[in-house]
């Protein structure tokens, strides 16, 4: 497929600069694959399309999260010559030595120092705008010294509000530079609800990175490459997974990240495994999905890896359609957005 078949026109002021003032009062567009219907409902309506188990052999609904927790990655330091620099933390190497985006012109051997406090040195230039740093005190100072690392699109500093809207209320696993962002719209009270009504929710763990905003340069997608992930699947939510599949409930994943991990760990007879290590794949149509049946996800860039993601799981146009109607009515596109539930 071409690049251009992701296409889509979003005016810029559809794109969500802060989150709705309570996370669950998000819309939420119905997207029904079978139908090819739309309905527009609140979020906090989720749970009215969600199933429990009506008996001993069929099995409710299973809602997959995941656990990743945003940590302060973004540093903003001075080289020797007092210029600015910004670090972006991507992967802890060990021994206070990580993997970083950085901006500017930075050679091997230089020196940083981020809030006066902490020196940074140099270690590897890795290409791509990536460096190998040695730190001197880092964990001391990132939770009170680092910035969240908003999405480039999100054109404003982070605030304080945003370490804790920038993140899902059930973030456990620290290691994302990205949030998962269909799980936001959760608070704590429909999470409660979800499981009074008799769901059962499963958590995995996979930390996002910054490939997720890395655009597709090739015409041809399936040049494309995807950069890995760590991602943990435990025995307990592949088995949950593996019983509702067994009795004919659906597995629900929200997000893109749930979706990936999961399929990841696909086995040929579509048995989920236990697994734990770095994903590469890239889903894009005619992608034939083996775990999922019903995704929430929020609305993505054009011609973007994730809108290719969800355009294989429902089919593009009907995606597309769904997309521009969500423009129609003027839904709020992006990380801190609106959501969609595609059934």
């Amino acid at each position: 497929m071409q690049l251009s078949d992701f296409d889509y026109f979003l005016p810029s002021y559809l794109i969500a600069q802060y989150p709705a003032k309570r996370r669950s009062d998000s819309r939420l567009l119905i997207l029904s694959r079978r139908a090819g219907s739309i309905e527009h409902r609140r979020f906090s309506d989720i749970i009215d399309y969600l199933k429990p188990a009506c008996s001993a052999d069929r099995q409710g609904d299973l809602l997959i999260l995941n656990n990743t927790k945003v940590f302060p990655a973004r540093l903003s330091g001075k080289k020797a010559t007092g210029g600015r620099i910004e670090v972006l933390l991507l992967r802890d190497i060990g021994n206070g030595t990580w993997e970083c985006m950085t901006g500017g012109s930075l050679k091997k051997g230089a020196i940083v120092i981020f809030n006066n406090k902490l020196k940074a040195e140099i270690e590897e230039d890795l290409g791509e705008g990536r460096k190998r740093i040695r730190f001197d005190g880092l964990e001391r100072l990132i939770e009170s010294y680092g910035n969240v690392p908003l999405p480039p699109y999100i054109k404003r500093d982070a605030t304080v509000s945003d370490r804790k809207r920038y993140q899902t209320v059930y973030a456990k696993v620290k290691g994302a530079v990205a949030a998962p962002t269909a799980g936001l719209h959760f608070s704590q009270g429909i999470i409660e609800r979800i499981k009074n009504k008799g769901i059962r929710i499963e958590e995995i763990t996979l930390h996002v990175g910054p490939g997720t905003f890395k655009p597709v340069k090739c015409n041809d997608v399936s040049q494309h490459r995807m950069e890995p992930e760590y991602f943990r699947i435990t025995e307990d939510a592949a088995r949950a997974v593996n019983n509702v599949k067994k009795r004919k409930g659906r597995v629900i994943a929200v997000g893109t990240t749930s979706a990936k991990a999961l399929e990841s760990a696909v086995d040929g007879s579509g048995i989920l495994r236990p697994k734990e290590g770095y994903s590469d794949i890239f889903i894009y149509p005619p992608f034939r999905f083996k775990v999922i049946d019903a995704m929430l996800t929020n609305f993505h860039l054009p011609k973007s890896t994730l809108l290719m993601l969800v355009s294989a799981f429902a089919g593009r146009e009907l995606i597309l359609r769904a997309y521009n109607e969500a423009v129609k009515e003027g839904y709020r596109f992006y990380s801190y957005g609106d959501a969609m539930l595609i059934i």
